[in-house]
């Protein structure tokens, strides 16, 4: 995975958008970033706990912050496009507003 593939399913996502973070590309769901491009070869993906567990092993280590794990690291080389489309859409699923996670037609 490159981090034009990460942009382009981090950005497919409802209400998405991309800014700066200290310097590097992060995808956001209003103010809240849902993971950050750290450099060309790793993403920061802001899931729970229980999901970063889950993940954890292969192209996905713990991510911490302080003493709590805050969502994981993927290495992008490593990664499959479906591991990383599942780790977005989770972070996204912990932040979107109950009107967006509804099923049915979207405005905006």
């Amino acid at each position: 995975m490159t981090p034009d593939d990460v942009r382009a399913l981090a950005l497919a996502l409802p209400e998405v958008t991309e800014a700066d973070h200290h310097g590097r590309p992060s995808f956001r769901l209003g103010s809240a970033v849902l993971a950050t491009l750290w450099d060309e070869d790793a993403l920061n993906v802001l899931v729970g706990e229980s999901e970063a567990r889950a993940a954890e092993g292969g192209p996905c280590s713990l991510l911490w912050w302080g003493r709590r794990v805050s969502g994981v690291r993927v290495d992008l080389a490593a990664a499959d496009p479906a591991l990383v489309a599942d780790l977005l859409e989770e972070a996204w699923l912990r932040r979107a507003p109950v009107r967006l996670r509804r099923p049915g037609p979207r405005s905006g």
